[in-house]
């Protein structure tokens, strides 16, 4: 008798979340706290297996761990980014939730960091797949060490230092890694930039800023995660 009022709550509560949409909410306001996590048990698997694991398959990981490191400096410490993304760099009227929401957010970051940042490890030696990673994380200099940093006449941006300390030095090792030891092909650069391309073009500008927008999302960025790195203050919009 216990065990089925025990079953029945169980069922009622579970039904209760899933309708709610808690596990949606909960993932939207801290993937990249997961993501952290998740980074830190990569390093640590890395660090175990590091002497027997081929060159590609070191940098790949390291890379992968670069990604998530990149999120957290955008999004956790020093954060920021939404501000950055919708004030500053889009002019937007309601900066909290449009263009960029917590669910895009949360939903272009994962897809680029779990798919395109983790095939390449378990397929090492299919180049083209791996070189879009890499391009990709070299290619966010544009963004943080241009873009952002013109419009805000700063130095530093949240995400900068990923850039300079992991994406462009794992870029440079891995494409001259590559090179000199005759691995790419030219098929491979021509497949791998496309792969790059259609990536970036599909789940950043189609998906993040042309299907998810929306000014009357119920999935709106928190007064904390608005208030980080202190963007209004910076940029003179208090």
């Amino acid at each position: 008798m216990l065990d089925c009022q025990y079953q029945k709550f169980f069922v009622r509560n579970l039904t209760k979340i899933l309708k709610e949409g808690f596990v949606i909410k909960l993932l939207c306001r801290y993937w990249y706290y997961i993501g952290l996590g998740v980074a830190i048990i990569v390093g640590i698997i890395l660090a175990f297996i590091w002497k027997d694991a081929d060159v590609l398959v070191r940098v790949q990981m390291l890379s992968f761990i670069a990604i998530l490191l990149h999120q957290f400096e955008e999004y956790g410490f020093p954060g920021g980014e939404p501000a950055i993304m919708n004030k500053v760099l889009r002019g937007s009227d309601k900066p909290d939730r449009y263009p960029l929401n917590q669910f895009s957010a949360m939903l272009s970051n994962v897809l680029i960091s779990y798919i395109v940042y983790v095939l390449p490890i378990v397929f090492p030696n299919v180049i083209w797949l791996g070189l879009a990673p890499i391009l990709m994380g070299m290619m966010q200099f544009i963004v943080h060490g241009i873009l952002t940093n013109i419009k805000m006449k700063s130095l530093y941006n949240p995400g900068l230092g990923a850039v300079v300390l992991l994406h462009i030095p794992l870029g440079i090792f891995y494409i001259n890694y590559i090179t000199t030891n005759g691995l790419a092909t030219a098929n491979d650069w021509i497949f791998g930039v496309i792969y790059t391309i259609l990536t970036v073009g599909f789940v950043l500008g189609a998906l993040t800023y042309k299907i998810l927008p929306n000014e009357n999302t119920k999935y709106i960025f928190s007064e904390k995660e608005m208030e980080k790195f202190n963007v209004f203050e910076k940029i003179g919009d208090k």
